[in-house]
Parts: structure tokens; sequence; C-alpha cells
């Protein structure tokens, strides 16, 4: 089994997707005018609007709802994407060390959502990610 992608419903399908272009500096590729993804080297995010949930069932998911998911991007340079970022996004926390080695910043989505840069700092994280 492969995992294929992350998918955010979003009330604002445009919004959603335009923030994470900004974070992620990729373009989104469209496949519907109700779907996109945002496609980076490691892993995919899809960003389904709200009508789509009613594809699958009816108040299955729900768009700005969750306090569980924490989506995270590994990033070269944290402190420079949050000094890019920082006038632009809702701040959850600024950069900082987290016990288990990486270098952190967070802060919320359109929706909510909690997103995470982070890069490995600690020979350990380095390691765990093959950066060197």
């Amino acid at each position: 089994m492969k995992f294929a992608s992350t998918r955010l419903i979003a009330h604002d399908i445009k919004a959603m997707v335009s923030f994470y272009e900004m974070v992620t500096g990729r373009s989104a590729e469209w496949l519907a005018p109700q779907f996109a993804e945002i496609v980076t080297p490691s892993a995919t995010l899809a960003i389904g609007s709200a009508e789509t949930v009613a594809l699958f069932k009816q108040g299955s998911a729900e768009p700005g709802a969750n306090r569980t998911a924490i989506i995270e991007f590994m990033s070269e340079d944290v402190d420079g994407d949050f000094a890019r970022l920082n006038d632009r996004v809702d701040v959850v926390h600024e950069p900082k060390m987290m016990p288990w080695g990486n270098r952190s910043v967070q802060f919320r989505d359109p929706e909510g959502t909690i997103v995470a840069l982070f890069m490995p700092v600690t020979e350990a994280a380095k390691q765990r990610f093959g950066s060197r």
C-alpha cells in the first residue's frame, strides 16, 4: 500500500489553494473546479471544496472542524520562511527548537488547521530525514 495524499475540505477552496501555493511556492494542479492538488517531492496535499463531501457521504467531513491534524512541511530555512510568511499568516508559535531535534514554526491555514514548517537540526533529526 502506498500513502497517496492528505486531503483537506475547504469552505473557500480558492483561498485554501492560494494559501498553500504561497506556503509551498508550488502551483496547484486543478483536476476539477472543486478539487486541486499541490504535489511536492515527498507528498501530495489535496484540497476539495465542501461540496465534494456529498460525493462520499453527506456530513462525513466538515471544513474548519479539525483540531487533531498538523500538516508538516520540511523546510531548508525555517527562519527565512517565517520572515516571508509572518505578516501573512495566523502564527501559532514562532520558530523554536523542539525536543526531538527540529526547529519548527506553526501557523493556521484559512480553515484553522495547523501548518508546521520544520527543519532537522540535531544530528539524530538529520539522520531520520536523510539530510546532512
